[in-house]
């Protein structure tokens, strides 16, 4: 939840960005925690059954746990948004589900730049002795993977803790008016943090596959071959992840910082400003939303185990998902 509202503004302001806002977005909820969560349950478990034998694997699994974890809190956001529950339940939001939104959301983030340092490891740093790179092994992704986690977790348990104010009918509709002065403090430090870690991603990603696809066609050139069917499966999987991070995260941190700020006490911002603000945030963070829809795609285009599973159950037989093929360009 946040704390802004249409109750911030005249009455008889009903356009249809509040509309949108406000009984549109509730349903947009719904049918992507209705498609996400087939999705993302099927992905978890065949996950269960692919060993964790890969530094990949792993990401990719934690990717999953993150996934489920934000779709869980989508049900609480709807009963808010079409006035189930009352007061309570949205004091609940503020204080807990909202926060396990968030955690989740960058904890995938994290876990794409991981995975985007994993790739770029096997491919541009790859010296062709037999020897994994250590990124590539899955001691420390698990290590790794466990920092990501342990580092969101301790950057938004205050938030939780310190909306520790009172809640009734009027602040709960409210967020920041649940928060102690140092928990307004921390929230906005906080946003801060975490949109840095977005942009850090963000050039981290840039990097990695920018030397990917440069290494790739220098390789096609070497060997001079015709790779054109091998270019396609390999851009194709390359750039799944650099696209999911651009349609889904970019544009909510490119809004998030002046809507955070507007949210201050004595912010300066006019009522005006504060309502764009609140309906670019809304409308942005619904496609970061979206990710949970996108993210089994990933998986079946990334991991090889993950997509022979699934055929094989798709098609009755009994493909073994132990098989380990030997690396190529073709299954990165």
């Amino acid at each position: 939840m946040d704390p802004l509202n249409s109750t911030h503004f005249p009455s008889n302001q009903s356009d249809v960005s509040s509309v949108f806002t406000h009984r549109v977005l509730p349903w947009l909820y719904f049918v992507i925690c209705a498609a996400g969560l087939p999705l993302n349950g099927a992905a978890a478990w065949i996950f269960f059954r692919v060993p964790s034998d890969s530094a990949l694997v792993v990401y990719l699994k934690n990717m999953a746990v993150a996934d489920l974890l934000m779709l869980a809190t989508f049900p609480f956001r709807v009963a808010v948004e079409l006035g189930l529950g009352g007061w309570r339940l949205r004091a609940l939001t503020c204080r807990y589900t909202s926060v396990l939104f968030y955690t989740s959301m960058y904890v995938g983030i994290l876990l794409m730049g991981l995975i985007s340092l994993e790739r770029y490891v096997k491919i541009v740093q790859h010296t062709g002795s037999g020897r994994a790179h250590f990124l590539q092994n899955v001691g420390p992704a698990r290590v790794l993977a466990t920092l990501a986690w342990s580092l969101l977790i301790l950057c938004a348990l205050p938030n939780a803790v310190l909306t520790s104010r009172p809640a009734d009918e009027e602040s709960s509709r409210h967020c920041m008016r649940l928060k102690t002065p140092l928990g307004v403090q921390w929230h906005r430090a906080s946003t801060f943090f975490s949109v840095g870690l977005f942009w850090l991603t963000l050039l981290v990603l840039a990097f990695c596959y920018w030397s990917i696809t440069r290494q790739i066609y220098r390789s096609y050139r070497r060997v001079r071959r015709d790779g054109a069917d091998v270019r396609r499966k390999s851009n194709r999987s390359i750039f799944c992840i650099l696209a999911v991070f651009f349609i889904c995260f970019v544009p909510y941190h490119v809004c998030r910082v002046p809507y955070t700020l507007s949210q201050m006490p004595e912010s300066g911002f006019g009522r005006e400003s504060r309502f764009l603000l609140f309906q670019a945030k809304e409308a942005t963070l619904f496609l970061s939303s979206v990710n949970v829809c996108l993210d089994p795609v990933i998986y079946f285009l990334m991991c090889q185990k993950f997509r022979e599973s699934l055929l094989g159950q798709i098609s009755g037989g009994d493909r073994s998902i132990s098989i380990t093929a030997a690396p190529s360009l073709s299954n990165i």
